[in-house]
C-alpha cells in the first residue's frame, strides 16, 4: 500500500493527494490514458509532504506542453481565464462574446442612467423580453474570494438602473436581471444574499451546470490565453487590441499576419486552434 502524501491546496489546507483525480483531469484535457498515466507516474516520484497542488499542477502541464500542445491548452483554462488582464476589460470583452454566442445583443463598457445616478455597467445583454445588467469581477488570483458586500452594492446599483429602465417606454424589454460572473468564487453568504435577492451569481464552478467552466466549454469559446503556441507577449498584443478569444484569430488569420507572424507559425498556430475548439471534450 503507498504511503500517503499530503499536498496543500490553494486555501493552504492540506490533504491527501489523489493519483485518480489528477489522471480525470489529465484524460478530460484529452490526454490519453497512456500519456496521463506515465505524467502520474513521473510526478509521484518527486511528491513530499506539504508539496502545492500549484506545483502539483506545472509539472503536469509541463509534461502535457512538451507532449501534446491542445491537451495542455485545455488542461489550463482555469489559469488561462486569470491571464485575461491586468486590467478587468478582456475579461468583461469575454463574457460579452459568451452572451453573443448565445443569441444576446451586447454593449460592454457602458454607462447606463439610473434613476437618482448614472453607473458604469460592464456587460448589457439583452434578447427578446430579456435584459441582463451584467457586473464582471475579475481576479489575477485564485484564491480571491467575492464576499457578501459584492452582490449587496451590486443590488443597490441594478435596482437604480432597473427604476429608471422600467419608466423609460420607448423600450421592449419586461424582463430585468442583475447578474455577477466572477473567474474565482463566491463566499456562501454571497450566494445566499444573491438567491434572496434575485440576482444572477455564477463562478468558475457555480451553479454547476450553468457555470463560466461550463459556459466555456459548451461555447467552445476558448480564451487566446490558453494557447501555448502563443508566447506570453503575443497574447498581451491581442489583448491589447481587443482580441480575446482563438476563434477571433482563427476566422480572421489576417490578425496574424498584421502582428508579423511567419506562415509556419500561423499554420502551427491554427492547427492548434482547431485542435483546442473543434476535438473538444469538457475540461477538468
Amino acid at each position: 500500500m503507498k504511503k500517503s502524501i499530503k499536498v496543500r491546496k490553494y486555501s493552504g489546507e492540506l490533504a491527501d493527494f489523489d493519483e485518480n483525480k489528477l489522471i480525470l483531469s489529465l484524460k478530460n484535457a484529452r490526454a490519453d490514458h497512456k500519456l496521463a498515466n506515465e505524467i502520474v507516474d513521473k510526478i509521484e516520484k518527486e511528491l513530499y509532504n506539504g508539496m502545492t497542488t500549484k506545483e502539483i499542477y506545472n509539472k503536469a502541464f509541463k509534461l502535457l506542453k512538451s507532449n501534446r500542445r491542445p491537451s495542455a491548452a485545455r488542461y489550463k483554462l482555469k489559469k488561462a481565464i486569470m491571464e485575461l488582464g491586468p486590467s478587468g476589460f478582456p475579461f468583461e470583452n469575454f463574457i460579452g462574446h459568451i452572451f453573443r454566442h448565445d443569441g444576446y445583443t451586447t454593449d460592454v463598457g457602458i454607462i447606463m442612467q439610473g434613476n437618482c445616478v448614472t453607473h458604469e455597467v460592464d456587460v448589457l445583454a439583452c434578447k427578446e423580453e430579456k435584459c441582463y445588467i451584467i457586473e464582471c469581477k475579475y481576479h489575477n488570483s485564485q484564491g480571491k474570494a467575492n464576499d457578501v458586500k459584492i452582490p449587496l452594492y451590486i443590488h443597490s446599483r441594478y435596482n437604480d438602473i432597473k427604476r429608471r429602465l422600467e419608466q423609460d417606454k420607448t423600450n421592449s424589454y419586461t424582463n430585468y436581471q442583475g447578474w455577477i460572473f466572477t473567474n474565482t468564487r463566491f463566499t456562501l453568504d454571497a450566494i445566499a444574499y444573491a438567491k434572496c435577492a434575485g440576482l444572477q451569481l455564477v463562478s468558475w464552478d457555480y451553479p454547476q451546470d450553468k457555470s463560466l467552466k461550463y459556459r466555456i466549454n459548451k461555447s467552445k469559446l476558448f480564451p487566446i490565453t490558453a494557447l501555448t503556441s502563443l508566447t506570453k507577449r503575443e497574447k498581451q498584443v491581442f489583448l491589447e487590441q481587443g482580441v480575446v478569444l482563438c476563434k477571433e484569430i482563427y476566422e480572421a488569420p489576417e490578425l496574424l499576419h498584421k502582428n508579423g507572424f511567419s506562415k509556419a507559425r500561423i499554420k502551427k498556430i491554427q492547427d492548434d486552434i482547431n485542435d483546442l475548439c473543434e476535438n473538444h471534450v469538457e475540461d477538468h
